[in-house]
Parts: C-alpha cells; structure tokens; sequence
C-alpha cells in the first residue's frame, strides 16, 4: 500500500493526529506524512490512499488547507480511497451558545474537506472524524490520538 497523510497545523494539534494515523496504518516507507505545502498535487495519483486533515478555522479548514484541496486537478484521484480529519474545539468546551449554533449551522473542517476529496474523484472511506483540542489552541484532549489511530484502522478493513 501506498499512502499519504497531508495536513496543516497552526498549534501542533493537527501534525500529532496525522502522525498517530500514519502510525496507525504502516510504515514509513508505505505511509508518508506530510504539511499541505509540500505536496505537489500532482503526485497523489500514485496513491492507494490519501487523508487529509486541517484545524477548523472559522467553522472550515484552515486557508492553506483550503488552497491545497483547490490545487487538486479534477479527476486526480480517480481510485484513491480517501478520507478527512480535523481538530475542533467541542461545543461543551466553548460554553456559547452562539458558538453552538453556528457549528449546527457551518459545522467543522473535516466535512468540506471530504467532500473536496470526493469531488476530485475520490473513494470515501469512513465519514469525516474530527479529534478535539482543549481550548481555542489545544493541546488535544486526552485519548485523541489513540482514537485517531483506531479511526485509521477502519480505513484499512472499508
């Protein structure tokens, strides 16, 4: 198998989620692990799987997420099963609720980005995951990455 995982991070939280998915789903050399800007779009047609994940920035994925999807070609990842992650920030943690309507409203980063990835072709594994930060900066909450990596080992048995 070959496999991607392509992420941003502003805090940290985000590059620790996507190296326990890495981690999760084989080596090194089957799995790389790498930030949104640098990946050449182009390369992930040689993929069996790509993951992407992203903060949630303004109930969407953070803007160098967003400028990676858009770089996708159309039709690039035709046979590549792929699936979508982000960090958020839960409802309960925000005490707001306004901050609870507009994620009823918008939502997270992980949706849009799945549904990018589908639109360039892609094969959704799983419905998007989002893993939670305490706070607006994190750190993650406790027992997210081991989450993380029992979400990724779903993606292998889909």
């Amino acid at each position: 198998m070959k496999g991607m995982i392509v992420y941003d991070s502003i805090h940290g939280n985000t590059e620790q989620v996507a190296q326990a998915i890495a981690g999760a789903l084989g080596t090194p050399e089957e799995i790389e692990t790498r930030r949104v800007a640098e990946v050449n779009p182009e390369r992930l047609t040689e993929l069996d799987v790509l993951i992407v994940g992203a903060p949630t920035h303004a109930f969407r994925p953070s803007p160098a997420a967003r400028e990676f999807l858009q770089r996708i070609p159309a039709g690039a990842l035709e046979g590549v099963t792929v699936a979508a992650f982000d960090t958020r920030m839960s409802v309960e943690d925000a005490g707001s609720a306004v901050f609870g309507f507009f994620v009823r409203f918008f939502g997270y980063a992980a949706k849009p980005i799945a549904d990018r990835l589908k639109r360039k072709g892609g094969e959704l594994a799983l419905p998007p995951e989002g893993f939670f930060v305490e706070g607006a900066e994190g750190p993650l909450k406790e027992g997210e990455l081991e989450r993380a990596a029992s979400w990724a080992g779903r993606i292998l048995v889909s």
